[in-house]
């Protein structure tokens, strides 16, 4: 079995009188996408906070290459080798493309007193931000204003920034959102040779790229993991399809 670089052990997190995560246990291998799936307000985004860092779990653990990081915030966590894309976009949208990707390098690399460099003049920095620029195909759009981008240009840079951090593996909060067919088939081949260079643990909802990218999936309702398989397991699994794919049981 291959190697688990990340692994969550029943992760619970309330507010208030609604439980967003219910014991969940999940894991990732190295080289594989675990796709999580589930309906609107399933607790998707509040489990991938409890995973980034953002939010604090009120039980259960989060090891990351078999290391405890519960307790660590997200600065941590993406020293250690988490890289995250996010559903809303968090780029510097008055900053150029290859400004934001060098932001990124540099988030990565360590002491704070490198903010008062000029960062834009570090040969190392530069080079790794458009070695990422290069592989999505920004290359070209390196001094534009991000503001400028069209939405798929901006997730790609999303997962650029993302790749500046030389992550051992990635959390991606739906990259596809909002992107035309072209440019979801277009991310998609890519993410199907990034798995190989560090795992990802995909939230999407776009059930095409889901099917054609996953080796495995969890299915998330209600704050808790009904099942987990592979697509066609996924697919024929009878609680799955009344919970989520809104399909009724064959008479």
């Amino acid at each position: 079995m291959a190697e688990v670089v990340l692994k969550t052990h029943g992760l619970s997190k309330s507010f208030g009188a609604l439980q967003a995560s219910r014991d969940v246990s999940l894991d990732l291998r190295a080289g594989e996408i675990h796709a999580l799936i589930g309906p609107n307000g399933a607790g998707k985004s509040t489990l991938i906070k409890q995973i980034a860092g953002n939010l604090v779990p009120d039980s259960g653990t989060v090891e990351l290459l078999g290391r405890d990081v519960t307790a660590l915030d997200t600065v941590a966590r993406a020293r250690m080798g988490l890289g995250r894309t996010f559903q809303i976009s968090a780029l510097a949208m008055e900053y150029t493309v290859l400004q934001n990707a060098v932001l990124g390098a540099l988030g990565g690399r360590g002491s704070p007193f490198r903010f008062f460099r000029n960062v834009m003049k570090d040969p190392d920095l530069l080079e790794t931000a458009h070695g990422a620029l290069d592989r999505l195909g920004l290359a070209e759009d390196a001094d534009r204003r991000t503001a400028d981008l069209s939405h798929g240009q901006r997730r790609q840079l999303e997962v650029a920034v993302a790749l500046t951090l030389e992550p051992k593996l990635f959390l991606m909060d739906e990259p596809m959102a909002g992107l035309e067919s072209a440019g979801s088939r277009a991310l998609t081949g890519f993410l199907d040779g990034l798995r190989q260079e560090a795992p990802i643990l995909l939230v999407e909802h776009d059930m095409d790229a889901v099917f054609a990218l996953a080796d495995r999936i969890s299915v998330l309702v209600y704050g808790q993991i009904i099942a987990t398989g592979t697509a066609d397991e996924i697919r024929a699994n009878a609680e799955v399809r009344r919970a989520y794919l809104g399909e009724e049981d064959a008479a």
